[in-house]
C-alpha cells in the first residue's frame, strides 16, 4: 500500500515539473516572438542554433583608410601637373565622403609598366604583398602600354598621324589577357579584405582614328577585364571609356596619352561615386 502510494507521489511530482517546464519553455517562446532581442552589429543568426559568425569590418567602422595602389603612369599620375592624379584625388574625394583620415598607404605604380613587367616587379619587391594585406582600397590600372605601346605600330605614317591601323594592337591582346587574369589573381589573394578597383581603359587615339576602328579593341580588352574580375567578389572595374569619348582633347596632357589633372578629376570621380 505504501509502495503504491510512493508511486503516486513520484508520478504526481513528474507530471508536475513537466507542466512547469513546458509552461516556461512556451512563455519564453512567447518572449521571443513578441520582443525579440536585436542583432548586434557583431553577429549574424544562423539556422540551426550554430554560433554566431562575425561579420565582416565594414568601412563606417574603420578610424582610417589604407589606399595601397600599383600599376603603370596612370596610376603613378602622368600628365596631372597638380602631382595627384586619380589615387590622390581618390583620397581627397573618400576623406571627405568618409569623413575620417585616408591615407595613400603606399603607390608602387610605375610609369611605362606592361602587365608583365608589374608581375616581374612584383616578384622583385616583397613589401607589395605585405601593403597589399594591409589595404582597405587597392587602386590599379595596366593594360594601356600592352595594347598601345605609346603608339608604335598604330599609325602608317607617324609624322602626320594618319591612318590609324589598331592590328598591331589587335595582335597583342589575347597575350596581354592572359597576363591581366594572372596579376588580378595576384591581387585579389594578396588584398582579400580590401575593396579593389581596376581602372578600364580608355582610347587616347580616338580623334586619329576617324573610323573609330580602335574603339571596339578597346572594348574587347576592358569586357575581357570584367569577365575575369567577375570571378573576384571584391574586384570592381571602373569604366573609363565614356569619360573621353567626348572632348577627348580636354581631358588629355599635351603627350596625347595620358590625362591631365582634369581627366584624372573625373576617372577619381568615378571611383568615388562607386564607392559611396
Amino acid at each position: 500500500m505504501n509502495s503504491a502510494k510512493r508511486l503516486w507521489r513520484v508520478t504526481g511530482a513528474a507530471v508536475l515539473v513537466s507542466t512547469v517546464v513546458c509552461a516556461v519553455g512556451f512563455g519564453y517562446a512567447i518572449k521571443e516572438i513578441m520582443f525579440p532581442a536585436p542583432i548586434t552589429g557583431t553577429e549574424t543568426s544562423v539556422p540551426g542554433g550554430a554560433a554566431a559568425k562575425p561579420v565582416e569590418e565594414n568601412w563606417a567602422a574603420k578610424r582610417q583608410i589604407r589606399i595601397v595602389a600599383l600599376g603603370d603612369s596612370l596610376s603613378a599620375g602622368t600628365g596631372d601637373l597638380s602631382g595627384r592624379g586619380y589615387v590622390g584625388q581618390v583620397k581627397e574625394k573618400l576623406q571627405e565622403q568618409l569623413g575620417k583620415p585616408v591615407f595613400v598607404y603606399n603607390n608602387f605604380a610605375i610609369p611605362g609598366f606592361r602587365t608583365y613587367d608589374l608581375l616581374k616587379d612584383w616578384d622583385a619587391k616583397k613589401d607589395i604583398d605585405k601593403s597589399l594585406s594591409e589595404a582597405d582600397l587597392v587602386l590599379f590600372t595596366i593594360g594601356g602600354n600592352d595594347l598601345f605601346e605609346g603608339g608604335q605600330d598604330l599609325f602608317t605614317n607617324p609624322q602626320t598621324g594618319e591612318g590609324f591601323n589598331p592590328q598591331a594592337a589587335a595582335q597583342r591582346l589575347p597575350e596581354a589577357v592572359k597576363r591581366l587574369e594572372q596579376v588580378m589573381d595576384r591581387v585579389a589573394k594578396a588584398a582579400p579584405k580590401a575593396k579593389i578597383m581596376y581602372v578600364g581603359l580608355y582610347h587616347p587615339f580616338l580623334d586619329l582614328d576617324p573610323k573609330r576602328e580602335g574603339s571596339p579593341l578597346v572594348q574587347r580588352w576592358n569586357t575581357a577585364a570584367f569577365e575575369i574580375a567577375n570571378k573576384y567578389p571584391n574586384i570592381t572595374v571602373v569604366p573609363t571609356f565614356d569619360l573621353f569619348e567626348l572632348n577627348l582633347n580636354k581631358y588629355l596632357y599635351t603627350d596625347h596619352f595620358h590625362p591631365n589633372q582634369d581627366g584624372y578629376e573625373r576617372i577619381a570621380g568615378r571611383i568615388a561615386d562607386i564607392l559611396k
